[in-house]
């Protein structure tokens, strides 16, 4: 983990200059903000489905959702069809 963050002391020490985090929040923050970035597309599609599923949500407004969702990633994914996205999640 501490390997992890060493690239990102600077951000650690501007979060606790910046904000009232203490040095333990910012590491957390700033690890939780990793790992978000560092999901694939595929589990970011797996996640995404899920959560709008729970909300009573049916596949085609998911899948149109999701769709819409993906360019705005940190990094922009392949651009996926609705088939892919559902080949994603059900194989």
């Amino acid at each position: 983990m501490l390997e992890r963050l060493a690239p990102h002391e600077d951000l650690i020490d501007h979060l606790v200059r910046s904000t009232p985090l203490q040095r333990g929040e910012a590491v957390r923050v700033v690890l939780d903000v990793l790992a978000y970035f560092d999901e694939t597309v595929e589990e970011f599609v797996r996640r995404r489905h899920r959560e709008l599923q729970s909300r009573g949500l049916t596949n085609p407004e998911i899948f149109e959702r999701i769709a819409a969702e993906l360019p705005h990633r940190a990094v922009a994914p392949p651009d996926l069809s609705l088939r892919q996205l559902r080949r994603i999640v059900y194989g």
